[in-house]
């Protein structure tokens, strides 16, 4: 069984984006307590670090983070996207949880490359895949998987980065970053038509963009056939040298905010048949990103699954 880092912060649970929001502390908690209950002795915990702003200029400009943190107040909640998804929102403890949460990326860059670790979990918020080059969007402000992409070919010199995407959302934000990169592999599946409303099948950038949309009400057979067949067989045809995931538990039939019916079992099937391709290609090596996922059990349910996986030889 292959040894698993977890980075995390507890700056990452002060984020506050008001009641009854889905995208909310008691989400990282849950994942969390889920890692301890494995109690594996394969999983190792470590502390996120802060990013500097340099790396994150990799992907976003410096006037991009400027706006941001200039909108961040000292007291209660500052919305920073207009209508109608008018609920991305700012709180006094915003830019620590950013910055960890990019920075847990580039700390299992670093451990990846210098300390030859295979598997890594970022179990970290605010989520990063709708963050575009230059727009705060869908609770996500800083593309922490893009970031990390970015760092490990310019600090690393990596050639060719694979990135997947199984939240029930499409990462528009990732898409958009590497749309005319083809040192990127993006590979989304995605319940569609649904927010964001991008991630058709006509989209496929310099022949890097890999996009199968599913219909409301695709069950989990379904949606495993349609991932092996539209994601993993051109990642495998790409041939990464490292798989980095973004990691969404919300297409469980659980999940309030979609429609699509995985079990959580299906997490598990998902990440051992992603770990056999990085096998094949980048000698296992995988980094995991938390994006969404918004019913606590299934949550929690989801992220043993995928922790179970990536646990896997």
């Amino acid at each position: 069984m292959e040894k698993i880092i977890v980075y995390s912060h507890s700056d990452c649970l002060a984020k506050d984006n008001g009641p009854n929001h889905p995208e909310r502390k008691e989400r990282l908690e849950t994942v969390l307590e889920s890692v301890k209950e494995l109690d594996s002795p394969d999983i190792v915990i470590k502390e996120a670090p802060l990013v500097a702003h340099e790396t994150i200029n990799l992907v976003h400009p410096q006037s991009h983070l400027n706006n941001i943190f200039s909108m961040i107040p000292s007291t209660g909640l500052v919305g920073v996207e207009k209508e109608p998804y008018a609920d991305t929102f700012l709180c006094e403890h915003s830019k620590e949880a950013i910055l960890r949460s990019c920075g847990a990326g580039i700390a299992a860059a670093d451990d990846l490359i210098n300390s030859n670790e295979k598997r890594i979990f970022c179990a970290v918020r605010p989520p990063g895949h709708h963050a575009e080059t230059i727009r705060v969007n869908g609770f996500c402000f800083v593309n922490n998987v893009a970031v990390s992409a970015r760092y490990l070919q310019n600090q690393y010199q990596l050639g060719k980065v694979a990135i997947i995407d199984f939240d029930v959302h499409h990462g528009n934000g990732t898409q958009e970053i590497f749309y005319r990169d083809n040192s990127v592999a993006y590979g989304s599946i995605h319940e569609y038509p649904l927010f964001p409303g991008t991630g058709s099948e006509m989209e496929t950038g310099v022949g890097n963009i890999f996009n199968a949309p599913i219909q409301s009400g695709t069950s989990s057979q379904e949606f495993l056939n349609i991932f092996e067949g539209k994601i993993l067989e051109n990642i495998d045809k790409f041939k990464p040298e490292v798989i980095l995931l973004s990691a969404g538990f919300d297409a469980h039939k659980r999940d309030p905010l979609a429609n699509i019916n995985l079990e959580s079992e299906d997490y598990y099937t998902l990440t051992k048949s992603i770990v056999e391709v990085a096998n094949l290609h980048c000698d296992g090596r995988v980094i995991s990103f938390l994006e969404g996922g918004y019913d606590l059990l299934a949550l929690s349910e989801g992220t043993k699954a995928h922790i179970k996986g990536l646990n896997e030889n």
